[in-house]
């Protein structure tokens, strides 16, 4: 079983910054893909980032060169540094922890966090 805790969401000016993080516990933390997901009222959980154990990441179109994800194995944590925010930004978001088997799909939530992006 992993817990995941997330934590840094807010109220943020369009154009302002927000940090997210997660903090992970119970199993190997640098062995898992990390993931920031987003839901917002009526849509689709959409992936916006992830980061796998050895570092490679890869964003959604929409978040590229605005949001950066990343990790620290030794703290059990990744973040998500979201610069630029829009209002289309705002949204419940939610960390995830996964990690495939041969045989089993390991798929952890965290219970989210929310990000308002409003004048």
């Amino acid at each position: 079983q992993v817990q995941l805790v997330e934590s840094g969401g807010g109220l943020v000016q369009p154009g302002g910054s927000l940090r997210l993080s997660c903090a992970a516990s119970g199993s190997i933390f640098s062995i898992y893909t990390m993931g920031w997901y987003r839901q917002a009222p009526g849509k689709e959980r959409e992936l916006v980032a992830s980061i796998t154990g050895g570092g490679s990441t890869s964003y959604a179109d929409s978040v590229k060169g605005r949001f950066t994800i990343s990790r620290d194995n030794a703290k059990n944590t990744v973040s998500l540094q979201m610069n630029s925010l829009k209002p289309e930004d705002t949204a419940v978001y939610y960390c995830n922890s996964r990690r495939r088997t041969i045989q089993t799909l390991y798929n952890y939530w965290g219970q989210g966090t929310q990000v308002t992006v409003s004048s």
